[in-house]
């Protein structure tokens, strides 16, 4: 079984999680790493605490002590607007302090926000394609199903 936690942006504090929570059911977006057969428990879902993510210093120990063997930096910071900034740091950061592995993203990118977010001079700038990574390999129905 693995466990994974699960960082949104401050901005979204009051989120559900209901894309995140029906992407893991789905194994889509950044889920489809795990194997559909292979149990996934979340062990930790919160927010980084606002700019500049002052929880991002200290959430992954308390969802490690939970068990997180990887920490999904939520798809919102990917293509909220504007775009978190502090992304590739909290990645960084996170792996070098904790050891454990960063993924960006949870559910799919939401096909509207690709194709405003795809035509922004910031997004092409900032190298968020290059972040968003698998995000973008994702089946463009599927991303229309999560609009």
């Amino acid at each position: 079984m693995t466990k994974i936690g699960i960082i949104i942006c401050g901005r979204y504090q009051s989120c559900g999680g209901g894309k995140c929570f029906r992407a893991l059911r789905e194994r889509a977006g950044a889920f489809a790493r795990y194997p559909k057969e292979e149990p996934v428990e979340i062990v930790g879902y919160s927010t980084c605490g606002g700019c500049p993510g002052g929880n991002v210093e200290y959430v992954p120990e308390e969802m490690i002590k939970n068990g997180a063997q990887v920490i999904h930096l939520a798809t919102g910071l990917v293509v909220g607007y504007p775009p978190c900034p502090r992304i590739r740091e909290f990645k960084e950061f996170i792996e070098a302090r904790y050891g454990v592995p960063v993924v960006v993203g949870t559910h799919p990118i939401p096909l509207k926000y690709l194709k405003v977010h795809g035509q922004l001079d910031f997004w092409k700038e900032t190298g968020m394609e290059e972040i968003a990574g698998a995000l973008l390999k994702e089946d463009k129905k599927i991303m229309e199903a999560y609009n």
